[in-house]
């Protein structure tokens, strides 16, 4: 399977008619959406995970920092 460049597929895009280009641009923005949108919901079941079983870190910002620090040292 080949390829194809980047300066091909601008080539490609800029061939499209103006408002071809409109959709195309539009239909990429919301597939990025969507995928950001997958990305933070998987990032925050990882988050919620450790709360579920209980081995979630609790405490204020200084606790958890010294927490952290804390294992450092060690």
């Amino acid at each position: 399977m080949s390829a194809i460049s980047f300066q091909d597929i601008i080539d490609s895009v800029e061939s499209l008619s103006i408002e071809d280009q409109d959709y195309l641009f539009d239909l990429i923005r919301k597939r990025r959406i969507e995928k950001r949108r997958a990305e933070i919901a998987e990032n925050g079941q990882e988050t919620l995970q450790p709360l579920s079983l209980g081995i979630a870190k609790k405490g204020t910002a200084e606790e958890i920092k010294a927490y952290l620090l804390e294992d450092e040292t060690e």
